[in-house]
């Protein structure tokens, strides 16, 4: 679980090395599990299921409403496949890994910039980068939270024939709102004027963010338009040595499709390193991630 030494040298004492683990779980609510969840009959079709919805109605209306755990699998939320109900994130322990090592090589290597997630939903992959700069005493990089904080866009946009017929816009459940994630930032203690908020769709305040420079990138925008509106608007502005993440590579092929697009078109040839199954990465401008290809298969998932 500790934070990988695969990129960069730096170092954490055991103290600081022990809270950013406890973050990673406290964020993915690995440490918990799953919790109760109320359980909800599904419409009744037939005699029999309207007998057990309305006596589940007369158990609820007398607080005996009826609750089970779902199944848990520390397999799925160490490599983020499953969906938590309450985590703050749902990339996984071994993205959040990736990280703290990609955060940590740029400190260490003295790579000069910002960091930023275009894509936050609650929040948790940013509010664990505030933490690394935290532990480290790193009072001078700004931590940037880009969202439209109103979900994703609805996919109509005919240059983008990548996502046509996702759905994600209709995902309540990804809506969530600045205050939200601004209040997650408080409750770990990690608000403060080096947290800053660009809300709105990418194409509108990316382009226009006052930012001059990065050192780490992270894109968690799923669709092919969100993620080449990150990279046309941000990627520019990475600075050499620092890291582009990108979250959704081997899982959404909208997702996969611009990033091969834009490194084509921009001839970038730094070797993209996978994270895990569906998080992927690669260090600009430097030696020794190999050239022009990704490296080895995609992982899978050890059963």
């Amino acid at each position: 679980m500790g934070g990988s030494k695969t990129v960069g040298e730096a170092r954490l004492t055991s103290a600081a090395q022990l809270y950013l683990d406890l973050m990673k779980r406290c964020l993915s609510f690995a440490i918990w599990g799953e919790p109760l969840r109320k359980y909800v009959p599904p419409r009744p079709r037939g005699l029999r299921s309207l007998l057990a919805w309305l006596l589940l109605q007369m158990l609820e209306r007398r607080s005996k409403a009826i609750y089970f755990r779902p199944d848990y699998d520390p397999r799925f939320r160490e490599e983020g496949r499953d969906h938590p109900l309450l985590a703050h994130t749902m990339i996984g322990l071994k993205r959040l890994n990736n990280i703290q090592d990609c955060v940590m090589a740029v400190l260490t290597d003295g790579i000069p910039g910002d960091l930023i997630e275009t894509g936050v939903w609650r929040g948790g992959s940013v509010i664990f980068m505030k933490a690394i700069l935290q532990v480290c005493e790193d009072n001078d990089r700004i931590v940037w939270v880009a969202d439209s904080f109103e979900g994703l866009p609805a996919p109509g946009d005919k240059r983008y024939p990548a996502d046509a017929g996702l759905t994600f816009h209709q995902m309540e459940h990804l809506r969530v709102s600045e205050h939200e994630v601004a209040a997650n930032f408080q409750a770990y203690g990690l608000l403060d004027q080096r947290v800053r908020f660009l809300k709105g769709w990418f194409k509108d305040t990316l382009p226009s963010a006052p930012i001059e420079r990065l050192s780490v990138l992270r894109i968690d925008g799923d669709l092919y338009e969100s993620t080449m509106d990150s990279l046309r608007a941000l990627y520019p502005k990475v600075s050499p040595g620092g890291f582009v993440i990108v979250d959704d590579y081997g899982d959404l092929p909208s997702c996969r499709q611009a990033v091969d697009d834009y490194r084509e078109e921009m001839g970038i040839t730094e070797t993209i390193q996978w994270a895990d199954w569906s998080g992927v990465y690669w260090r600009k401008d430097t030696s020794g991630f190999g050239k022009g290809r990704v490296d080895s298969a995609q992982p899978t998932l050890a059963r």
